[in-house]
């Protein structure tokens, strides 16, 4: 029943830290804390172009 419980807890917060990305990614933000259309010279930003 504990494994159970823990499975449910860590699938939340997984599932949270998703949408979460994916609201970023909708927004135009990076993962790197920043709008690729103001900066564009990192790693992360050439990614997503």
């Amino acid at each position: 029943m504990g494994t159970l419980l823990v499975t449910i807890i860590l699938a939340a917060i997984v599932s949270a830290i998703i949408v979460k990305m994916v609201k970023d990614h909708k927004k135009g933000k990076s993962t790197c804390g920043h709008s690729c259309g103001s900066c564009g010279s990192c790693a992360a930003c050439k990614n997503h172009h």
